[in-house]
């Protein structure tokens, strides 16, 4: 009862990339940098183990980027042309590739790290991808056409890309695989029209557990901002969720402690398992395992026991170490002194 988990990234070391940072330079090159992902990687899952987490990711140490990650394995992009875009409807700029010509994979995309991880340790993997409609809200279109007609394209052929790499992963020995989606709570009618049929593909033929998250962002200032703008109650998931609820994703990781979501909402995704953040990713104040443990007894107003597994509300990547550390300590203990309150 009551797995927990991260929503994906942590914490970049210092010996391996920029600290703190979105969109991090790394620290070397070639063979030196593919060892030192490597460590970061072994690193992770053992401090993960070490506090007691029930499923490990890779915490996305080889990847730049949680969409850029994918995106540099894929022909038909410019990586070196890029361009400076308004993302998530222009809620900050950031430069991103372009898509030029039709879209294939060069190869497998997350081998390396998934099979690392997979080899070292005994728990539960889960390991993440970007959804396709965040990666069209994360790339610049030269080819498959303006307007909501080109968008829908370009997410169905990123799609088809996804599924190719998430059925590799599988294969790998991964347990659970997770779209990250935040596009989802931007874009509200695309996302319950095609959105969600474009994840469905990317998902397609999966017999491993499948999940998708959907939050307000990295706790980066323009997010922060955004979120100041919102109002006092934050209804955006409302949109998304009975489309969720109909479809074949099994899980739904969501935000919810000191956002403004309501948590009624969670009501709307029965049948599902419902991923709680319970860890602020927005400040450096560390939770204690009372509030965890309070947040999830107040999920369970809407959510059955069996269904609900405590997590954080997004990725991890630019706090320090130090704090997401005991962030994942708070998450595990919080967990625990919620099986000793509600089992």
């Amino acid at each position: 009862m009551f797995e927990t988990s991260i929503a994906g990234s942590l914490p970049k070391p210092e010996w391996l990339a920029e600290t703190q940072k979105l969109w991090p330079q790394w620290r070397a090159e070639g063979e030196a940098l593919r060892q030192a992902k490597a460590d970061a990687t072994l690193l992770w899952v053992k401090t993960q183990e070490d506090a007691g987490v029930d499923i490990i990711g890779d915490g996305e140490q080889a990847r730049q980027h949680f969409v850029h990650g994918f995106l540099e394995q894929v022909e038909g992009i410019d990586f070196v042309n890029k361009v400076k875009m308004g993302i998530r409807n222009n809620r900050y700029d950031a430069m991103v590739p372009q898509v030029v010509a039709p879209l294939r994979l060069k190869g497998r995309v997350h081998a390396f790290e998934a099979q690392l991880a997979r080899a070292h340790t005994q728990r539960k993997l889960k390991f993440t991808l970007p959804g396709p409609m965040t990666i069209v809200d994360t790339v610049a279109d030269r080819f498959y056409g303006e307007g909501e007609e080109g968008r829908i394209k370009m997410a169905f052929a990123f799609a088809e890309l996804l599924n190719q790499e998430a059925l590799a992963l599988q294969a790998d020995g991964v347990d659970i695989i997770q779209f990250d989606e935040p596009a989802f709570n931007v874009y509200l009618d695309a996302a319950a029209d095609w959105g969600v049929k474009a994840l469905e593909r990317a998902a397609q033929g999966l017999t491993c557990t499948t999940a998708v998250h959907i939050c307000y962002g990295y706790g980066i200032q323009a997010n922060i901002d955004w979120k100041q703008s919102l109002g006092e109650e934050w209804r955006q998931y409302e949109k998304v969720f009975p489309a969720l609820a109909k479809s074949s994703i099994q899980q739904v990781s969501l935000e919810c402690f000191q956002s403004h979501v309501p948590m009624d909402l969670m009501a709307l995704l029965q049948g599902k398992d419902v991923l709680v953040g319970v860890i602020d990713v927005a400040s450096d104040v560390v939770e204690t395992p009372q509030q965890v443990a309070d947040t999830i007894g107040k999920a369970l107003q809407f959510v059955p026991k069996a269904r609900l597994q405590p997590c954080t509300n997004c990725g991890l990547a630019p706090m320090s170490r130090a704090v997401a550390e005991a962030k994942l300590k708070a998450l595990v203990e919080g967990a625990a002194l919620a099986r000793q309150r509600y089992a």
